[in-house]
């Protein structure tokens, strides 16, 4: 039996795929034990759109973004028919000693793209690596080995924000600060500087979030002072904590994290892997702050959702730090997939439809949409705060809506609230007590009407227990 798309989805081929999966698969951040009962486990016949359809034959709206991956849809036709072009002429070279023209027109696109500063050099080259973490892994070596071919051994140290994510390999994970993920490894892991989050989920009438974010950066410029020729470089989510609990801040947080990198000769390491590609409502979040990093890194959203593919985007300064006749003043960081063509052709049909389908303004009327289905919602007795960027919404479940009260752990609100949701045709995966809403580009207002009448549901359902 093949899941075949022309096939007719049934209860039967639902069981029968869920009993072999359970048998062999051990899957992503997940606590086995839980499956199937605790924790349901859907096998997915076919994608359409913003729509993933189970082998049982019940739709399901994709409110996440499959992992925050899929921007304009699932199965859309100009990315698949890219990829099955490149597959009928080149399917993978190695990338050291060749190259192709996916991987060269890419880096070529995604440089015209980037963030520009006026005064600053532009970012003028591309290194490309296999996923999120691994891009994340790139930037941290890249920049600790520069200091080092530079002659600054000192220049050990990264800062990072607490409450922060960049991906579970263990460089990537150093730089992470969330217990969940961070605490079975600590021993394992390079020391990091944690400097306080510049979150607004505590602003109020006294303080409001450019207020909060700007004095999370005097707690920063502290912590240099602390650490004279020590930080080699600070990595941020620009704008949004995604893993974090989809938390947001003020965009003067960036800019002063570029002040104080150039004060102190540190490079600024953007992570735009989920941030990226319209997701905040501009192509990338640092354009909001009208800053440049020295380091960007985007994977995610960048084919589309088709393939694992990440790029590590930097200076020529960068760059030209390890020319030298020595292997050893090299970056020697290699993945067997690395450019992978099949990937890079998904990326450029993807900016394709960036431009053909002038998705970032469809996406501010988008934007618009959503944020009038979040009201109701919002005025939920248990809704501590329901704040947006751009094309993501979220929802803070606590006791009685007081943002110092959450919910008993124990109580798994957040798990009922993705079940009920489920039960109904919406995937809602929670983070801790936090729903959100990043759903593919292409979702529609009757979509939007759904997702906005089961999320009430499923919150009214889950909070029942308080």
């Amino acid at each position: 039996m093949q899941n075949d798309v022309h096939s007719t989805p049934s209860l039967a081929e639902a069981a029968h795929w869920q009993a072999r999966d359970l048998a062999v698969l051990w899957h992503p951040c997940t606590q086995m034990r839980e499956h199937p009962d605790t924790l349901p486990l859907v096998p997915i016949h076919h994608g359409e759109g913003v729509w993933l359809v189970g082998m049982d034959g019940q739709r399901y709206l994709d409110a996440v973004s499959s992992w925050w991956t899929n921007i304009h849809g699932h199965a859309e036709p100009r990315i698949a028919e890219a990829v099955a072009r490149q597959a009928r002429s080149l399917e993978q070279v190695i990338l050291a000693g060749f190259s192709h023209a996916p991987a060269i027109e890419l880096a070529e696109r995604l440089l015209a793209l980037a963030p520009r500063q006026p005064g600053r050099a532009p970012l003028a080259k591309v290194f490309y690596a296999d996923n999120g973490s691994a891009g994340v892994e790139v930037a941290l070596k890249m920049a600790f080995h520069w200091f080092r071919n530079a002659g600054e051994p000192r220049r050990t140290r990264f800062v990072a924000l607490e409450n922060g994510y960049h991906g579970e390999t263990l460089g990537a994970l150093s730089v992470g600060d969330i217990p969940l993920y961070r605490r079975t490894y600590a021993p394992l892991l390079s020391e990091c500087l944690f400097a306080p989050t510049p979150d607004s989920y505590l602003a109020n009438d006294e303080k409001d979030a450019e207020s909060l974010a700007l004095a999370a950066a005097d707690q920063l410029a502290t912590l240099f002072d602390r650490h004279p020729g020590e930080i080699c470089a600070v990595i941020v989510e620009p704008l949004l904590q995604c893993a974090g609990g989809m938390r947001m801040y003020h965009p003067a947080y960036l800019r002063r994290v570029r002040e104080l990198c150039d004060a102190h000769g540190a490079f600024f390491i953007a992570d735009e892997i989920a941030t990226g590609f319209g997701r905040t409502g501009t192509l990338f979040a640092c354009e909001q702050a009208g800053v440049q990093p020295d380091f960007m890194c985007v994977s995610k959203g960048l084919t589309g959702g088709f393939l694992p593919l990440a790029a590590v985007l930097t200076t020529q300064s960068v760059y030209d730090g390890f020319l030298d006749d020595s292997r050893e003043r090299a970056f020697l960081h290699s993945h067997s997939y690395t450019g992978n063509p099949l990937a890079c052709a998904a990326a450029l049909a993807s900016l394709d439809i960036f431009d053909a389908d002038d998705v970032i303004a469809r996406n501010q009327a988008t934007s618009a949409m959503m944020r009038k289905r979040m009201s109701d919602i919002a005025r939920l007795p248990h809704v501590a705060d329901a704040r947006q960027l751009g094309m993501v919404c979220a929802f803070e479940l606590t006791r009685g809506g007081d943002k110092k009260t959450p919910f008993d752990p124990a109580l798994r609100v957040g798990l009922r609230a993705y079940r009920a949701a489920l039960a109904r045709g919406v995937i809602l995966r929670p983070l801790g007590d936090t729903l959100y809403w990043m759903p593919p580009y292409c979702v529609d207002e009757a979509a939007l009407d759904l997702l906005a009448e089961v999320t009430r549901h499923a919150i009214v359902e889950a909070t029942a227990c308080a």
